[in-house]
């Protein structure tokens, strides 16, 4: 019984071994090849290289561009990620009721997501110009502005960014948590109910906990991408 059981394992080891080599070079090469490439002096265009061990790290340690470019890197994730995940459990909440026209609505709301990005930033800069764009006309109309603002200029360019960003990736959040509000029992919600929960309160105790794990998922695969 145990010789069989120990025979099963190791089948069950070979035949999934393959796919798990693959998976394990397909991850580990390209780690291991990159710490290797940062600990060399080469160039794109010339063959020749050069060890240099962590030299590397300390010219990036006094180069201020790069702590620049580090402190803008942050501040264009934090406020990506905080507002896509805002809008889009909202959203979600939203579209996870039943109302006329939640196909429609759904459709409208994911079109954002579904263009490709060279298309999205065409259309920010042609809405964002200061000269003939959509916004800054309506922000003159309105007198919220006296003069066009250079939304594309050195000033705004960085809230200019985080705002395409919001609006076209936060559809992702959106499906992502949508698809596990659809899976939570509807017991729960009626047993809140039943004991007087208001829909604070059913957020905070019943949906909240259910959609935790996904939500940290979302989280991390928006600060990857």
């Amino acid at each position: 019984m145990i010789q069989s059981r120990s025979r099963e394992q190791i089948v069950g080891l070979l035949a999934i071994a393959p796919a798990l080599f693959l998976i394990l070079a397909l991850t580990l090469y390209p780690v291991a090849y990159s710490i290797w490439l940062s600990l060399l002096e080469k160039h794109s265009f010339f063959p020749q290289e050069r060890f240099v061990g962590l030299e590397n790290f300390f010219y990036l340690w006094k180069d201020e561009e790069f702590w620049t470019s580090l402190w803008l890197g942050t501040v264009y994730s934090v406020w990506t990620i905080l507002f896509q995940i805002i809008l889009g459990v909202a959203a979600a909440l939203i579209l996870n009721e039943s109302f006329v026209g939640r196909g429609l609505v759904r459709a409208i709301v994911l079109f954002p997501y579904m263009i490709p990005t060279i298309v999205a930033v065409i259309l920010w800069k042609w809405l964002l110009n200061d000269t003939y764009g959509v916004v800054n006309y309506w922000m003159v109309a309105l007198g919220i502005v006296r003069d066009p603002v250079s939304w594309l200029g050195t000033d705004h360019i960085m809230l200019s960014v985080i705002a395409m960003s919001i609006w076209q990736f936060f559809p992702f959040v959106l499906l992502t948590i949508l698809a596990r509000l659809q899976t939570i029992p509807p017991e729960l919600y009626e047993a809140a109910k039943v004991d007087g929960a208001s829909a604070v309160r059913r957020f905070i105790h019943v949906t909240l906990p259910q959609i935790r794990g996904i939500l940290f998922v979302v989280i991390l695969l928006r600060s990857i991408w």
